[in-house]
């Protein structure tokens, strides 16, 4: 990789059902690149039609990595991820000079462009006992503490998922710092240049398209597919918004109409997380979704700068 002829990494990203997917495509075509994906449930072979998974049309188009190669019995984090995905792009740099990244995972598109701290190995006993809180005091009393201690991760991190809040808890715990001081204070440097592009929406049109979104997975079979994992439920790849709603539906928890609709309120509030994530991001550059030719202007400019 040379100053002459430098390798870019052009990062779409996004809240859930804004257009990435189609956007990528059309980009990885037009600068010959291939795509990562940077969603983190895309990784998991069983699910699909829960997490929007490219189909087989648009996987065929161009060359995806990271989608459907593991599966939800498989552990993985995002420290793998960004070892696997680093490697992936200096293989891919040996052949073009662009690759996307897309997807809606914060955490995972970070790991890549700017490296994620190397965080204290977990506790066991520390995460025992925020574990029996979580039992016996329930996820709020965590929340509570994580609200105390961090309130930046706070207004960041998915408040839904126990299992992000109590290791936000153990690091802070164990080392006396925020969880947000390891998260900020992390940036490498890395060999190729980085152009981030994010889409948006006005928010009552980005929720219509979520609501049809969620309706058009049942149509395609979400509730057969959701039954079907229903023995894995405890699986940390499965407390995802579009099917633990429907496992509390199959536990009789809740009616299937009430199923149906938290699947929507859940994913209009997760995307909600994500622009508020997002929007931290000094380098990114926001778009329409309509604005294929204002975005691929954006890529050239940026690029002949660096040449």
């Amino acid at each position: 990789m040379t100053d002459q002829n430098p390798k870019t990494l052009i990062v779409v990203t996004g809240p859930t059902a804004v257009g990435k997917t189609s956007l990528s495509i059309e980009l990885a075509q037009f600068f010959n690149a291939e795509i990562l994906s940077a969603d983190s449930r895309q990784f998991y072979k069983e699910l699909n039609i829960g997490v929007a998974r490219p189909d087989e049309e648009e996987l065929s188009a161009v060359k995806h990595h990271f989608i459907a190669h593991l599966s939800v019995h498989d552990y993985y984090n995002v420290s793998k991820y960004e070892v696997e995905a680093l490697d992936r792009l200096q293989h891919l740099f040996s052949t073009y000079n662009y690759a996307i990244m897309t997807g809606g995972s914060g955490m995972y598109i970070d790991a890549v462009c700017k490296g994620i701290a190397d965080l204290p190995d977990a506790d066991p006993q520390l995460r025992e006992e925020l574990n029996l809180q979580l039992k016996e005091e329930g996820i709020e009393f965590l929340r509570a503490q994580l609200k105390l201690l961090d309130p930046d991760y706070y207004q960041q991190v998915d408040l839904a998922n126990p299992i992000r809040i109590i290791r936000a808890l153990e690091v802070i715990l164990e080392t006396g710092k925020p969880y947000s001081y390891f998260r900020d204070n992390t940036y490498k440097k890395r060999p190729f240049h980085i152009i981030k592009l994010a889409l948006q929406l006005e928010r009552n049109i980005l929720n219509e398209r979520i609501n049809l979104r969620v309706d058009e997975m049942f149509e395609k079979g979400l509730l057969s597919e959701a039954e079907s994992l229903l023995p894995y439920q405890k699986l940390t790849a499965l407390n995802t918004v579009g099917y633990k709603e429907l496992f509390d539906y199959f536990n009789q928890k809740i009616s299937f109409d009430q199923a149906k609709e938290d699947i929507k309120t859940h994913t209009r509030r997760y995307a909600k997380r994500q622009m508020t994530w997002y929007r931290k991001d000094p380098d990114i550059v926001w778009f329409n979704p309509s604005e294929k030719v204002k975005i691929i202007q954006y890529i050239e400019q940026q690029r002949r700068h660096e040449l």
